[in-house]
């Protein structure tokens, strides 16, 4: 019974100190705390949020480990420009901040996702390793045939990973693997796989080029891909 009580607290004190992160973050992110700022003295400040201190703690060494904020001794905890120290998950927040979708950053994310693929395509090719372009042959032949779009939208994001590891740069897998949970945690508010048919052939286009080691025409197709997935997304949002 008291170990079930405790696990019972312990949740609880879990969601608060969740939910004191959030607020936080949103604090910072919409510039009600300025970079340089320092932020009020811990004790205020859980006492103005209405949470205990180890909650507030909690989150904010959350947000100490993100960068955004810095502690120094005898200065307080003050805070980071996000725009110069965040990361992709700073990202993150930004694209689905108080529940929603922010359009400017998600036509943000898209820009950068079409760039990063068209140039992962092309070091695949010119990178070209014969298991790898056989594993990108047999993920576009599985998006073909899924038998529906949230299937092929797995798939989709089998086929972009294989084609980081193709691509032998470290840095992007660590980059697809950073936004994996989120990615298919919203995975409905971003369709691009939506009607995956016809999709298919530029998957079938870009998988051949990788083994045929022809760079140029793994980048076009990755690029008229991207291009199109991103029109699916940006349809969807409008229809919001």
């Amino acid at each position: 019974m008291c170990y079930r009580r405790f696990m019972s607290e312990a949740g609880r004190s879990a969601l608060v100190s969740e939910q004191v992160f959030t607020d936080l973050l949103e604090a910072l992110l919409s510039g009600r705390y300025a970079a340089g700022e320092r932020l009020p003295p811990q004790r205020a400040l859980a006492a103005d949020l209405g949470v205990t201190m180890s909650s507030l703690r909690e989150a904010l060494k959350r947000l100490e480990q993100m960068g955004l904020v810095d502690s120094r001794q005898g200065d307080g905890m003050r805070v980071r420009d996000w725009r110069a120290h965040g990361g992709l998950d700073v990202v993150a927040h930004l694209l689905f901040r108080a529940g929603g979708l922010d359009g400017g950053v998600l036509a943000d994310v898209l820009e950068a996702r079409a760039l990063m693929l068209r140039e992962l395509a092309g070091l695949a090719a010119s990178r070209r390793e014969p298991a790898a372009a056989a594993r990108l042959r047999a993920l576009a032949g599985e998006l073909a045939a899924a038998p529906d779009d949230a299937t092929a939208q797995r798939i989709d994001f089998a086929f972009m990973t294989e084609l980081a590891g193709a691509a032998g740069n470290l840095v992007f897998v660590l980059v697809l693997n950073s936004i994996r949970a989120l990615y298919f945690a919203h995975a409905d508010a971003l369709p691009v796989t939506e009607r995956h048919g016809e999709l298919a052939p530029l998957y079938r286009r870009a998988a051949e080029a990788v083994s045929a080691g022809e760079a140029d025409a793994a980048r076009a197709a990755l690029a008229e891909l991207a291009e199109r997935q991103r029109e699916r997304v940006e349809r969807a949002l409008a229809g919001r």
